[in-house]
């Protein structure tokens, strides 16, 4: 028997919320003036663009394994036809993710630069060891123990994984440079926010009907992964950013999200805490681009009907991660 969707009939906890959240924030690359950063994108060193380019790209890798692979697989495999429903409309956000930053390379860079970055995102070493990692876990869902690994995966490439190609943005941007490009990423990164936030619900709800071992089994395999991808993570930073003289300052970027990643899968972070570039981490948390999971579109969005936040949204949030 194949059911139909019932929104009248309350299936999940927190589908409909993330519905209406995913909703809200829905927005596309056509209504952001990137034209407008034109003039400082030409002021940039050719390497400044380089490293520009070559972040955007592995983006854009990632938003399309996401999008195509990773979402879709994870809703096939998850029962309830509400949180089905959120997964899907997330793999179509994922898409937009992915076409936004072509959108960003058609008014920025020539059509020559642009084939050369997607020629070095195909060959890129420790970008493609990442994707393949990520996507190994995806494929290989045959039960619910592998669902919750694939879980674990989807949670570190939102929450985790992307931040290394987000780091040179979100500086730009902070310094005054490519604000409109910076503002495509802000909404991408508010996207990302509640992705991660919704997978890691799915998963601490799938697995609290686990064995307290098959649960310890995930907690260290979730460590491991982590570990594992934070050594490719590292390499591909040393191989973007060494040139700026930035490695150090992502890596920070990284681990603060790598802990964020883990508190999405309900778990203590892993990493101490670090002090993490100002002019970043004001990118998140700023009144008009925040990173909060109830955010609303950013400040060079005209179309958003901005709704006050008000106690009991924090209180509801809170309530769904101690369940």
């Amino acid at each position: 028997m194949i059911e139909a969707v019932n929104w009248d009939n309350t299936t999940s906890d927190f589908a409909k919320i993330f519905w209406d959240q995913n909703t809200k924030q829905f927005w596309l690359d056509t209504e952001i003036p990137i034209s407008k950063d034109k003039k400082t994108w030409e002021e940039l060193s050719d390497i400044e663009q380089d490293v520009y380019m070559k972040v955007l790209g592995g983006l854009t890798l990632l938003d399309t394994e996401q999008g195509g692979v990773g979402m879709p697989l994870i809703s096939m495999h998850v029962q309830d036809l509400q949180e089905k429903a959120v997964l899907t409309f997330m793999a179509a956000m994922e898409q937009v993710h992915a076409k936004s930053y072509s959108t960003i390379f058609t008014t920025l860079a020539s059509k020559q630069k642009i084939e050369q970055v997607f020629e070095w995102v195909k060959h890129d070493k420790w970008l493609q060891d990442k994707s393949r990692l990520i996507e190994s876990y995806y494929k290989n869902i045959t039960d619910e123990y592998s669902l919750a690994q694939a879980m674990i995966a989807s949670v570190f490439l939102e929450s985790y994984m992307f931040y290394s190609g987000f780091f040179y943005p979100l500086l730009l941007a902070g310094q005054g440079k490519l604000k409109n490009s910076g503002e495509i990423i802000s909404l991408i990164i508010r996207d990302e926010s509640i992705h991660g936030v919704f997978v890691g619900l799915l998963y601490q709800k799938l697995i609290s009907k686990f064995s307290a071992e098959q649960s310890e089994k995930l907690r260290n395999f979730s460590i491991e992964l982590l570990n594992k991808l934070y050594e490719i993570e590292c390499r591909y930073t040393e191989e973007i950013y060494d040139i700026l003289n930035l490695s150090s300052d992502v890596k920070k970027f990284i681990r603060y999200n790598a802990n964020k990643a883990l508190m999405n899968l309900g778990y203590e972070p892993h990493f101490a805490n670090e002090e993490i570039n100002s002019v970043v981490l004001n990118g998140l948390s700023t009144e008009t681009r925040t990173h909060d999971f109830f955010s609303q579109k950013g400040n060079g969005y005209a179309k958003i009907k901005v709704e006050p936040l008000k106690d009991e949204d924090f209180e509801f949030i809170y309530s769904l991660t101690k369940k």
